[in-house]
């Protein structure tokens, strides 16, 4: 169920900032990378943990054959890219 009641104004660089009871709730702590997800008139903030990340792997996990060779792309990129450092 969705909390409502917490509002925050944006300030000229685009900052807001998370109440902290929802940082608490959420496990964000200063450092902590989040995402945002744009959905239709509304933007989700979500922490971009481990947990998270990979509950949005699980996500494309069963998205489908595009998803699939979306990963697959991504991992050989990933391998180029780390032979290139060595």
């Amino acid at each position: 169920m969705p909390r409502n009641g917490n509002t925050s104004t944006v300030t000229s660089k685009g900052s807001v900032v998370i109440p902290a009871a929802t940082r608490r709730r959420l496990g964000i702590k200063t450092g902590t990378r989040v995402t945002f997800v744009e959905r239709g008139a509304e933007v989700v903030l979500r922490p971009a943990t481990a947990a998270a990340l990979d509950e949005l792997y699980g996500i494309l996990k069963h998205a489908g054959p595009l998803a699939k060779e979306l990963l697959e792309e991504r991992a050989r990129d990933r391998r180029k890219e780390d032979r290139g450092w060595r």
